[in-house]
């Protein structure tokens, strides 16, 4: 049985689905500190929203290949990845605090692709240094 586990497929297949699980639930956790809905939103062509959202499965996605390539255990793998969520959030609310002359979620509800792009590049770029200290 131990001989199963290390097959390179089944292995490959655990951090896949632990990895789309933990997207999952993080996403349900920005779609709790955001104050639009996501899926309504993108459901209704908010390209902003849409944006934004991808940027936050990419930078995610993006931490979790750095802490699979650097970590031979599912439960150190899915922890690194697990802070490294928290620091993408913590890089979204010093995002909000940054910008004190319009608010970013409003700007993003209403469609605003400027913000919706930058909010993106933020999201991809912090994955980046995330995943380099992971």
């Amino acid at each position: 049985m131990d001989h199963f586990w290390e097959n390179e497929f089944i292995v490959t297949a655990g951090y896949y689905s632990v990895s789309i699980l933990c997207i999952v639930v993080f996403l349900a956790v920005f779609e709790l500190v955001t104050k639009y809905r996501n899926w309504e939103e993108i459901k209704k062509g908010n390209i902003s929203v849409a944006m934004a959202t991808g940027g936050k499965i990419f930078g995610v996605a993006n931490i979790f290949r750095y802490s699979i390539n650097q970590h031979d255990s599912l439960l150190t793998m899915i922890s690194w990845g697990v802070f490294g969520f928290f620091l993408l959030l913590i890089g979204y609310f010093i995002f909000e605090f940054l910008t004190p002359k319009f608010n970013i979620d409003k700007e993003i509800e209403n469609d605003n692709r400027a913000v919706g792009l930058i909010s993106m590049v933020i999201s991809i770029g912090l994955s980046y240094i995330i995943g380099a200290g992971i």
